[in-house]
């Protein structure tokens, strides 16, 4: 994802979380939008349920003609158009013709997006919930140990390695907590039509976003979500906050390894093409350098709150850019940091 080149994904891709952002994630969540709108306006009586068993069976077994997706979404700016009509055109008539109504695109991808992140959140957790214990076990193991503290890099008094362990996991600690209130703030359905205004659902809309939530799992927000997109800006900010966590483990560790200062021990040191002695803290760099690039994205998201009137082209566009990259940056933090844990031999010095 970071860099697209074979030999990097080890170093700086998360196959599982670019898998469920990608494309086949993307399509399958689109397609779950389309059938939970018709069995929703099926129930408000706003189509007949032949028509939404019709649509929910073709949804279930549709297979996109992703050339010509790929094709029109670079004459139309988005996807959902060609997508619909290739659902309309499986569907025949007069089913085909109740696909997607009164919906927008934004409404069928905003919600995919908010499909696919709550598997990320699953994995987000499970990782934390590990490196969490791996703190347990490096504080019954070396917790007792001396180190020296440092303030601005210089020497400053006596410490433990259980008081640095401390201030490393406690961010870590704040962040596992916020995950519930982040899915709380993404996961949301948007379902506001063209113009942010349901226009074409009348009285029905409260009803029908409520049906429709309750089959995918998500929220209702209590604001029209086009252009309101601090949830956005947030959650990037919890992204960033999580890699600059990792960073700051992966600073520490890099120093504590430094030659001369000798206070850690790591296996699996990386090596060098001109100087065989050399181990050098990959892990411990990598999470830096990926604390630093999110952080550098993260302003990129806050151009993007900038949504002009009712809807906006390039805002959005800008989101999707940047957000898988912040998203698969901090599941790779959350790789890394467990290895880089689980690989350490030795913190501080025994009494």
């Amino acid at each position: 994802m970071l860099t697209g080149i074979t030999y990097l994904d080890g170093l700086l891709g998360d196959g599982e979380i670019a898998g469920l952002l990608g494309t086949d994630a993307d399509v399958g969540a689109m397609l779950r939008f389309e059938a939970a709108l018709a069995r929703a306006q099926a129930t408000a009586g706003m189509v007949d349920e032949e028509a939404a068993a019709a649509i929910e069976s073709v949804c279930a077994r549709f297979v996109p003609d992703m050339e010509a997706l790929t094709s029109a979404t670079a004459r139309d700016g988005v996807v959902v158009p060609e997508l619909v009509r290739q659902l309309r055109r499986a569907a025949g008539e007069p089913h085909g013709g109740f696909i997607h109504l009164g919906a927008t695109s934004q409404d069928v991808i905003d919600t995919a997006a908010a499909l696919k992140l709550a598997s990320v959140f699953d994995v987000f957790d499970s990782r934390l919930i590990s490196i969490r214990s791996q703190f347990d076990v490096l504080e019954s193991c070396f917790g007792g140990n001396r180190l020296l503290a440092r303030t601005r890099m210089q020497v400053a008094v006596p410490i433990t390695v259980g008081d640095r362990l401390r201030a490393w996991k406690s961010p870590l600690g704040h962040l596992a907590a916020e995950l519930r209130h982040q899915r709380e703030r993404v996961l949301i359905l948007t379902l506001a039509g063209a113009a942010g205004t349901s226009e074409k659902f009348g009285d029905r809309i409260s009803a029908i976003r409520q049906a429709m939530a309750l089959d995918l799992g998500l929220f209702v927000p209590d604001y029209v979500p086009h252009t309101d997109r601090g949830r956005i800006a947030d959650f990037a900010g919890f992204l960033s906050r999580l890699t600059g966590a990792f960073g700051k483990i992966g600073q520490d560790l890099a120093l504590m390894v430094q030659n001369g200062i000798d206070e850690a021990d790591i296996s699996g040191g990386g090596g060098s093409s001109a100087m065989p002695h050399k181990q050098n803290p990959v892990r411990a760099e990598i999470l830096v350098a990926l604390a630093r690039y999110n952080a550098t994205l993260l302003a990129g998201v806050h151009h993007a709150l900038v949504h002009e009137q009712e809807r906006s082209g390039s805002a959005w566009t800008l989101e999707w850019l940047l957000m898988p990259k912040m998203i698969e940056a901090a599941g790779l933090s959350l790789v890394h940091g467990q290895d880089l844990l689980a690989a350490i031999e030795r913190l501080g010095d025994p009494d």
